[in-house]
This record gives structure tokens, C-alpha cells and sequence, in this order.
């Protein structure tokens, strides 16, 4: 062998000998070069959407047709407004006759304006010339006849966004924008009445309480935004502010075909209103009391603003206790406490059939008391039944204060012209319900009750009802509905879902100002042609609807 060969061998040997080492050096670094890049992709992934923000929503489209018939009455507003035209058209024709009348008949107003007070309204009522002027104002009542409103195809869109986003550890943040329409029509007013005075207080207008819950434009509104602190100081205690999950609340979800509220639902019954506040609660785990806990809620309905020698209204809030021994799949309980402080006569309103309204004096207190009950049995035959009961009382506490814009009316107390002097009432209301679900067909049918005494209020403008909030109806409510879902695989979620749902709503209404807590009730059939009323007045009421609605 010549050296040359014998340097290709001992090449060769050498490199057979460092291969090995060479391979397992790269064989490490890519390793090492791996599990580099899947922690770059795991932190990717715990930073990309899907991890921190779940997105969804829902639409719906309603349609309902609307039948009523109201009694005779004097319109208030219509009354006044006559004598006002009339006395201007007597001015220009006769400008020295009419004079005098004129003036009186704003002195008249301007005064009644001023009185805010019940012993204020006592000593204007009592002034003669005043009760003069009381008198001569019949001759330009204007009564309004007995008659059937009825709306044959009312058509509604209703858009929601939902967004969930977990902000850090612990603290979350919930955010649901809504925009709720009429067909044809962009209106402040909750849904036109076609020029006649309206029928109930909770749909004059839409204001803070209601906005985007009952239909006006296409503006996508903030329903909720709330940011919530769960877990502090490593018990099960939560912190939650903002724009209240205080809307749809059990067990209005049953027919409404949406999942069981949460922690932060409040009971319908007693209210479904749109609050700005903040939650505390707690949680224990107590064997014998599964899915237990408690809250106190804190919620403002209306910003006063700066107090000054112009301005002495006070703010409008809410403070509520709820306790829920047990909250489980087949059964929830709840009881429940609520004080509405320093309740406003008018909330803000604009272009409504009053024109713009604000709040012109705080009228008092009221508390409410609330207990019910929910629960689903199963294997019922080839399906399942859901079913609750729920019971609320509201006692009014008004003070001195009447509302001038109200024609001298309380809390609950005195009729147009007729104050009352201050005195607590009570109200009471209950609600019944029951749905079965054919599992098969993915079929569901129900039937609802509730029935509301002469002096119940609740705080529900916010009802998914068009009439008015049904259950705050002082009378009796019936519904009966099927909900038909489409037997479709779901794709943005688990929850997701299309389903029809058709039913009919009967009001029989046993006492005027149903959703209404300035002045008294008076029984239906008591109005007379001649009874003053700012509201149109329904003996009964019926809308039957049909929905299609998509939850993604």
C-alpha cells in the first residue's frame, strides 16, 4: 500500500469515527431548535383570539299583530292643548275680549307647573279662581270614544353582538351591543301610535332604562358592558361594574328560549331594566346547598346631576339583596329584595307624544320583595318539562311630592286634578309557567300565567313585550307559544342555533296605569267619559307573534 493510499484509509477511519458525533451534535440542536419553536407557538396560542375573546351574537326578526280595545275617557293633554288653540284663535280675532282669558289661562299654568308639593296642590285647588278656571277648562274637554286600536303586521330586526374577553387572570370582561328596529320607521318613541295618545307609560319613549330593549333605530347601543373580578383573595368571592346583566332574568328565559341567567341575572318579576351598577358576591360550597350563593347589587336609574339653587332632584338608585339557597341544573330557588330610592316622575325621554320629558321631582321609595322557583324534570315520556312559580310584592312609600306635570299625582297616589295625601300601598303579583320539550322533533310548547293586583309596580320597562311589560300588568296575562328548532349542526359554537317561534298574549286588564307609578289605579270599570287620564286606557289587549331568531 503507498502512502497516498494509505492517506485515503486513514481519512476514511477518521471520518467513520466523527460522523457518529457529528449526527448526534445535529440530531441536539435540532431538538433543541423544536422545543424553541413549540414555546414560541404555545405562547402564540395563548395569545391568539381563541384563547382570550369569544365572539357571538344572535338575530331575530318578529312579526306581531296587534288588536285592543280601550274605553271612553277626556284626554288630558288634548284638553289642554284645545284651550290653549282655541283661546290664541279667539286672541288674534279679538284681541281686547280675549286678553284677559288668555293671561289668566297662563297665570293657570304656570302656577299648576310650580306646585310640586301636595300641600302646594291643596292650596292651588282650593283657590277660587283656580277652581274657576278648573270649571270654564271643561268646556274644552276633549273626549275620546271607545275604540279597537289594532297594528295587523308590525315588523321588528333585532341585531345583538356579544363579546367575552378575559382580560388577566381572574378578571373578565362581558360586552353585548344591540340595536332594535321597526320596519319602515326610525323613531325615539318606542313604536308609534299613529298620532293617538299612547297606552302605557313603559313604551311613550325609549329612555336609559330601555334603550335598545324595546324598538327605535338602527343604532347598535351598548345593552352591557361589565368588567368582573372573580376568585379574590382565593375564596369564592366576585366583584363585577358596569352596565348590568339586569335584563331577560329568570324565569322569563323559559319562553324566551335563551339559556339559564347566571350569577348576575336578576328575577323578571320584579325587574328588567337596563341599570348602570355594580355587584358583590359570594359563593361557599355547601354540600347540602349546591350552586348556593348571594349578592348585593347597587344600580343608578337616573344621574341628577349638579345640585344647585335650580336643580334639587335627587339621584334615582337601587340597592338589592338576592340570596339562591340552591342553583342547579334541575333546580333553582331564589328570594329576593330590591329598594328603588327617590323614584323620578319622568325619566328623559325625546320627541315622544308628550313631547321631550325629564325627570321634575323625586316622589319616593319602594321596596320589593320577591320568591320563586325553577326546575326541568327529565325523561319526561320522550322529552323533558320545565316549569316555575314566582311570587313578588311592591310597597310604595311616597313622599310629599306630586308630580306638576301629572296633574298633582304621587306615587302611586291621587288622579289628574285629585291629589291624594302620601300612604304606602301594597301590590302583589304571581307568575306561573311551563314548557315541554319533545326531544325527537326538538319541539317545545308552553303556556304562561301571571295576574297583577290594583296597586302592583314592578321596575320592567324593559320587557321583551309590545304592548307593555306583561308582568307588570295589573290584571291577569295568558301566553301560549311553540318554539320549533331547526335540527342543524351547530358551527360557531355549541350554543348556536335557528329556531321559529309563534304564540298569542291576552291582557285582561283589571286597573288603569299598568307599568305606571305616578298616580293612582282606578278600576277599568270605573273610567268614565268624563274621567281625565294622560294615558289611553285598554280593557284588554292581544298580540299574536311570530319570530325567527339565530344564536351564533
Amino acid at each position: 500500500m503507498n502512502r497516498v493510499e494509505k492517506g485515503f484509509l486513514s481519512g476514511a477511519l477518521l471520518m467513520s469515527l466523527v460522523a457518529p458525533t457529528c449526527a448526534l451534535a445535529d440530531d441536539q440542536n435540532l431538538q433543541l431548535k423544536v422545543d424553541e419553536l413549540t414555546k414560541k407557538v404555545e405562547r402564540l396560542e395563548d395569545r391568539s383570539l381563541s384563547k382570550w375573546l369569544q365572539v357571538g351574537g344572535d338575530y331575530r326578526f318578529r312579526l306581531d299583530s296587534l288588536w285592543g280595545r280601550t274605553v271612553a275617557y277626556t284626554d288630558v293633554n288634548s284638553t289642554f292643548a284645545n284651550a290653549e288653540n282655541q283661546m290664541n284663535a279667539g286672541f288674534l280675532n279679538n284681541p281686547a275680549g280675549f286678553g284677559p282669558q288668555v293671561a289668566a289661562f297662563q297665570n293657570f299654568v304656570t302656577q299648576m307647573r310650580g306646585t310640586t308639593t301636595f300641600t302646594g296642590a291643596q292650596q292651588f285647588l282650593g283657590n277660587p279662581t283656580n277652581q274657576a278656571m278648573l270649571g270654564g277648562l271643561q268646556n274644552f274637554a276633549v273626549a275620546v270614544p271607545a275604540y279597537k286600536p289594532n297594528n295587523d303586521t308590525l315588523y321588528t330586526n333585532r341585531f345583538g353582538l356579544n363579546l367575552h374577553a378575559k382580560a388577566t387572570q381572574d378578571v373578565t370582561v362581558n360586552v353585548r351591543l344591540l340595536a332594535y328596529k321597526v320596519f319602515g320607521s326610525q323613531e325615539d318613541a318606542a313604536i308609534t301610535n299613529g298620532g293617538s295618545t299612547p297606552f302605557f307609560a313603559d313604551r311613550v319613549g325609549v329612555f336609559d332604562g330601555t334603550l335598545s330593549r324595546v324598538p327605535s333605530s338602527s343604532f347598535l347601543n351598548v345593552d352591557r358592558a361589565y368588567a368582573t373580578w372573580s376568585n379574590i383573595a382565593d375564596q369564592p368571592i366576585w366583584f363585577s361594574v358596569g352596565r348590568r346583566p339586569s335584563t331577560e332574568g329568570a324565569p322569563s328565559n323559559v319562553r324566551l328560549n335563551n339559556e339559564r341567567p347566571g350569577n348576575g341575572g336578576t328575577p323578571s318579576l320584579l325587574v328588567d331594566y337596563a341599570f348602570d351598577g355594580m355587584t358583590l358576591g359570594y359563593a361557599p360550597d355547601i354540600e347540602a346547598l349546591p350552586g348556593a350563593y348571594a349578592k348585593i347589587c347597587y344600580g343608578r336609574g337616573f344621574e341628577s346631576g349638579f345640585e344647585n339653587p335650580g336643580n334639587s332632584l335627587n339621584d334615582t338608585d337601587m340597592l338589592g339583596v338576592a340570596v339562591l339557597p340552591v342553583d342547579t341544573d334541575p333546580l333553582r330557588v331564589w328570594l329576593q329584595w330590591n329598594r328603588g330610592f327617590n323614584i323620578f316622575d319622568f325619566p328623559v325621554m325625546k320627541n315622544t307624544a308628550f313631547g321631550n320629558t325629564a325627570p321634575t321631582v323625586n316622589l319616593g321609595d319602594i321596596d320589593w320583595y320577591g320568591a320563586g322557583a325553577m326546575s326541568t324534570l327529565k325523561n319526561i315520556g320522550p322529552g323533558k318539562l320545565n316549569f316555575f312559580a314566582d311570587a313578588g310584592m311592591s310597597i310604595t312609600h311616597p313622599n310629599n311630592n306630586v308630580s306638576s306635570n301629572a296633574g298633582f299625582q304621587g306615587l302611586m297616589t291621587g288622579n289628574f286634578f285629585n291629589p291624594e295625601a302620601p300612604n304606602d300601598k301594597t301590590g302583589w303579583a304571581v307568575y306561573l309557567g311551563a314548557r315541554y320539550d319533545y326531544e325527537p322533533t326538538k319541539t317545545k310548547v308552553g303556556l304562561e300565567f301571571n295576574h297583577g293586583s290594583k296597586n302592583w309596580i314592578p321596575f320592567d320597562p324593559a320587557a321583551d313585550d309590545m304592548w307593555t311589560s306583561k308582568l307588570g300588568t295589573r290584571g291577569n296575562v295568558y301566553e301560549a307559544y311553540l318554539i320549533q328548532e331547526l335540527n342543524l349542526k351547530p358551527i360557531s359554537s355549541y350554543l348556536s342555533k335557528a329556531f321559529f317561534r309563534v304564540g298569542m298574549q291576552y291582557y285582561d286588564f283589571e286597573y288603569t296605569g299598568s307599568n305606571n307609578w305616578v298616580g293612582a289605579p282606578m278600576k277599568i270599570s270605573d273610567v268614565k267619559q268624563t274621567s281625565m287620564l294622560m294615558l289611553t286606557p285598554l280593557s284588554v289587549a292581544r298580540d299574536i307573534y311570530a319570530t325567527f331568531d339565530v344564536k351564533f
